[in-house]
């Protein structure tokens, strides 16, 4: 899947920098520390929207606190219809993302379970999905950094 890169001034930047620490700020006060008028700042946001840069907004959890005790990175060799199991997988209660990859497996299933027995059985279920020859499994022992907290400014250090 290809797409077009697109290219962001800072003013974009700041928009987007300013949704991802939250976005739930109306459209007054985000255009007061961005220093634009509210209709210019909306007109920026909708492009941004338009372009398919800004995707969606949500909210943030913490899962720990929902009970979600074991998360783990299951790497999966997959035989067959790649997409059709990765898809299959996805849709498995516990599967907070999917990964299409290269190297020694085929794909990576991040998974949350609130306890051992709902991981033991989430990863028996996957093993019995036709087309999944193998699976590797890695605890994760505690989050350094996330996805959502990727700086796009390209300034981390």
């Amino acid at each position: 899947m290809k797409s077009e890169h697109l290219k962001l001034d800072q003013t974009d930047r700041r928009i987007i920098l300013e949704l991802k620490q939250n976005c739930r700020r109306s459209y007054r006060e985000l255009a007061s520390v961005t220093g634009m008028s509210p209709a210019a700042l909306i007109e920026r946001i909708k492009k941004l929207e338009q372009q398919g840069v800004i995707t969606g907004y949500s909210a943030n959890f913490n899962f720990l606190r929902l009970g979600y005790e074991f998360m783990a990175i299951i790497q999966i060799g997959i035989s067959g219809d790649l997409l059709r199991v990765q898809q299959k997988i996805s849709r498995m209660n516990g599967v907070a993302s999917v990964y299409d990859m290269t190297g020694r497996y085929d794909s990576m299933a991040v998974v949350m379970c609130k306890n051992r027995s709902e991981l033991s059985k989430l990863i028996k279920d996957m093993r019995a999905i036709p087309g999944v020859e193998k699976t590797n499994t890695d605890m994760v022992l505690n989050v350094v950094k996330k996805l959502s907290d990727f700086d796009i400014s390209g300034n981390e250090t």
